[in-house]
């Protein structure tokens, strides 16, 4: 039988960010602007250091969503769905290809501390298909810390940071969108970031009106649209975050219904990563064996199939 911390099983229900702080604020002032963002990410910084049962899989399906956002920005065509078979249908240690390392890059983000080290950052600059010097990176992880340690409200300095790589290399503006998130969770002391902003990068909050051109980082407006990116972000994660919660509350309450040998680290799986293989084998769970438990667990209603094929499927909350 499986056994899981009661704590777990019946977690309190995820914040959500105030209706006020959601209404039209792409026109506000630098103050309202400013404020409506503290709002939400005061929301979301209960979740940001939370250590619900499901919380490994709500960042990992955030990393995702910026993932695909970042296809747009470096002009590939791959989606949310595409970037997943690059990423877990591979074979163990291969290369995920140009896409997949981007993703890749996005995962590391959710899954380490918020820490710039010029060792990190070179490896970073590697997935995002960047050539960087050393010494550069390490000016730039002084330039990080700096920020992070300032009195600077948390979205002004993940704005400044943004501004700061593009300034100085114009085509590297998605690694300044992966450091405009390592800062912000720096400033606001979170554990580990949240793939947050590039999401909204190609939305409304970086457009200076309907159908216009694209705020990019440094330009004069870039701070205030980053806030308001910032509580549309955090609006969209909250919402996740009682998805996957209804959801992870679902699959810990069956789990001990389950009798296969391996359940175990099936549901592990389950819960900390945006999508599991359905062929997943380990030294308590073969193929065969896998297959059925996920279609078990598709007949109790405590997976999504996520590829939408009849092969070479993938599951998750």
């Amino acid at each position: 039988m499986i056994r899981l911390d009661p704590a777990s099983a019946s977690p309190a229900a995820p914040p959500t960010v105030p209706a006020w702080a959601l209404a039209p604020g792409r026109n506000a002032c630098d103050a309202d602007a400013a404020f409506r963002a503290g709002a939400a990410l005061a929301s979301l910084d209960t979740l940001a250091r939370a250590q619900a049962s499901w919380a490994g899989a709500w960042r990992q399906r955030l990393a995702l969503r910026c993932a695909a956002a970042s296809m747009r920005l470096v002009g590939r065509s791959e989606d949310a769905a595409a970037l997943r078979d690059a990423w877990h249908l591979r074979p163990p240690g291969t290369d995920p290809g140009p896409a997949g390392a981007i993703f890749g890059a996005w995962r590391q983000l959710a899954l380490q501390p918020p820490v710039a080290t010029a060792d990190r950052l070179a490896k970073i600059v590697e997935l995002l298909g960047l050539r960087w010097d050393g010494a550069a990176l390490a000016a730039l992880c002084v330039e990080v810390n700096t920020l992070a340690e300032s009195q600077r409200l948390a979205p002004f300095a993940a704005a400044a940071i943004a501004a700061h790589v593009v300034a100085m290399r114009p085509d590297a503006e998605l690694f300044a969108w992966w450091l405009a998130d390592v800062v912000l969770a720096q400033s606001l002391r979170w554990p580990r970031p949240l793939p947050l902003l590039i999401a909204q990068a190609f939305g409304p909050a970086f457009r200076r009106e309907a159908g216009g051109k694209r705020i990019r980082p440094g330009e004069k407006i870039f701070e205030r649209a980053v806030c308001v990116a910032l509580v549309q972000a955090a609006a969209e994660a909250c919402r996740l975050a009682a998805d996957l919660s209804r959801c992870a509350e679902r699959l810990i309450a069956i789990a001990p219904q389950l009798r296969a040998k391996g359940a175990g680290d099936v549901i592990f799986s389950l819960l900390n990563e945006d999508a599991v293989s359905g062929s997943l084998t380990t030294k308590n769970l073969s193929r065969f064996a896998a297959r059925r438990l996920f279609e078990r667990l598709q007949q109790l209603d405590a997976v999504r199939e996520l590829s939408g094929r009849t092969t070479f499927r993938l599951f998750g909350l």
